[in-house]
């Protein structure tokens, strides 16, 4: 494993739009994943050697300082950049000492993640459910795992990952899918959407959100488009997505509009939430009204 320094690694958001979170938290640099559509590979983050990883130095004490100087409390979130949960996690037990800190500063924790790792730490996670907001966010995009040995080889297949959240949903913890990317002329039909759905019913997960389509920029493009050509040889894939979207950043899936209609019915039906705003209120609202009584 190869250190890198940083001098921070708690750092506050822009924000609390995207489910509620105050801080951000990046361990790791990188990742061994493979995820073909990772927009995390694009020029613009500047993450040289993406599918290597490398671990922050001394996180653990950087994470500790960074945490005391906070002036308020809040929701620190970890997987924007890269997997809290890569292989070397196991042995390394950085996220799960970094949560353990997040409990014994009073602050609330929103892990995304595609790692059936995250297990392990269901007992952090239950401590710091005792004082602050808890969410669990797992990418599903597929339930097909054929297809998502393809798309991201070097992972806890879907399968494997509502196993998960039925473990998460079943220990009294917030969790939910995340629906993204979709990507266009593979997933992105009705039958897809409708297992997800139907899986995330069956296992508890409270939510899904989701983004039907997927986002192209430069390095990422080329990546992708090449991928494309050596796992789906007998589908002209790349000429579709040329020809649909050019250079354009958004890829937005031709037909997203009837798979919303059909993805927020199906939702409807089985009472999972799917807007963001509702998201957030949902994992938070305990919280707001246990910290509002002591002021009564």
């Amino acid at each position: 494993m190869e250190y890198i320094p940083a001098k921070t690694i708690v750092t506050k958001t822009k924000g609390s739009g995207w489910f509620g979170i105050d801080y951000n938290m990046n361990i790791y640099k990188g990742c061994c994943h493979g995820c073909i559509y990772c927009d995390s590979r694009s020029d613009c983050y500047r993450i040289d050697h993406f599918d290597t990883v490398r671990a922050k130095e001394d996180a653990l004490r950087v994470i500790r300082d960074d945490l005391r100087r906070k002036v308020k409390t809040g929701v620190v979130g970890t997987g924007a950049m890269s997997d809290p949960y890569n292989p070397f996690e196991k042995e390394l037990e950085l996220t799960r000492h970094a949560l353990e800190l997040i409990d014994a500063f009073g602050f609330g924790a929103a892990v995304a993640t595609k790692s059936t790792l995250l297990k392990r730490d269901v007992d952090v996670l239950k401590g710091i459910m005792e004082h602050s907001p808890v969410l669990c966010k797992v990418t599903v995009t597929t339930t097909d795992d054929n297809l998502a040995k393809k798309i991201e080889p070097s992972v806890s297949r879907p399968s494997e990952r509502l196993e998960l959240i039925e473990t998460l949903s079943r220990n009294g913890i917030f969790t939910g899918i995340l629906l993204m990317p979709v990507l266009p002329f593979l997933e992105d039909h009705e039958n897809n959407i409708l297992s997800i759905v139907k899986a995330a019913h069956e296992t508890g997960a409270r939510f899904i959100y989701p983004a039907f389509g997927m986002t192209l920029r430069n390095n990422q493009r080329e990546w992708y488009f090449d991928r494309l050509r050596e796992l789906f040889p007998e589908q002209d894939l790349v000429s579709e997505y040329i020809r649909r979207y050019g250079n354009s950043y958004e890829c937005t899936s031709p037909a997203a509009r009837k798979l919303w209609q059909v993805f927020s019915g199906e939702c409807q039906r089985y009472g999972i939430l799917y807007r963001m705003n509702d998201i957030i209120h949902a994992y938070k609202k305990c919280y707001e009204v246990t910290q509002l009584s002591f002021f009564d």
